[in-house]
């Protein structure tokens, strides 16, 4: 698959981006991914599961929100995402960030310290 920039990187396995997410959500580091045929960059605060699956509770940086509006954890299905690099850049997690769960029957894995 071939990114804006030119290069060239093949999608991650499942198992590697499940490893990559949680190196990111331990180390607070930027991830860049495509999901959906978007390129975006999160901010990973959180890896949930739900009915099996492995989600990202992550801040999508390129989203634009309303001057009203809070910025807030989007959730991103582990499964949907490809060409994901953790970055070294590190980043500051929402303001007031609790590592609760969304779903009653949602099981926290990790959250940002």
């Amino acid at each position: 698959m071939q990114h804006k920039d030119g290069s060239e990187r093949a999608p991650l396995p499942s198992d590697a981006v499940r490893l990559a997410m949680m190196e990111a959500v331990a180390g607070k580091l930027l991830v860049t991914a495509t999901y959906n045929g978007r390129e975006m960059t999160l901010a990973p605060h959180t890896l949930i599961l739900r009915h099996g699956e492995m989600y990202a509770g992550a801040l999508n940086l390129d989203k634009t929100w309303r001057s009203d509006e809070s910025p807030r954890l989007g959730y991103f299905k582990l499964a949907g995402l490809s060409d994901v690099t953790v970055t070294r850049k590190q980043f500051e997690p929402i303001a007031g960030f609790q590592d609760t769960v969304p779903q009653a029957d949602d099981q926290l894995v990790l959250a940002v310290a």
